[in-house]
């Protein structure tokens, strides 16, 4: 089992940089690949970044070049750091775990394991 708790959210302008933060507890080898989402209301989940257990990831073109993700296994947390963010960059952000699924999808139906979701919203 895996739980997830995301952090670091915020409201920042135009430009401006975040990072989230994704605490994961349950056993490491639960946590084939995880990866970070986004959902603006009443539109699907939209996945921006994966990572795998050998640090290997991957990016949804919207966010390549902006965003990177990261992980620190010593510490169980997984990171997405923000830059030159975008007035559609706001939306709640998600992470995701999953057990069995080593190539990094970008796929939400692909994570078995999620967190509760923390928002960002940038303003122009």
């Amino acid at each position: 089992q895996v739980q997830l708790v995301e952090s670091g959210g915020g409201s920042v302008q135009s430009g401006g940089s975040l990072r989230l933060s994704c605490a994961a507890s349950g056993r490491r080898v639960s946590r084939a690949s995880m990866g970070w989402f986004r959902q603006v209301a009443g539109l699907e989940r939209e996945g921006i970044a994966a990572i795998d257990s050998d640090s290997k990831t991957t990016y949804a073109d919207p966010v390549k070049g902006r965003f990177t993700i990261s992980q620190d296994n010593a510490k169980n947390t997984l990171y997405l750091q923000m830059n030159s963010l975008k007035p559609e960059d706001t939306a709640m952000y998600y992470c995701a775990a999953t057990a069995f699924i080593r190539s990094r999808p970008l796929h939400p139906v692909e994570y078995g394991y999620w967190g509760q979701g923390t928002q960002v919203t940038v303003s122009s």
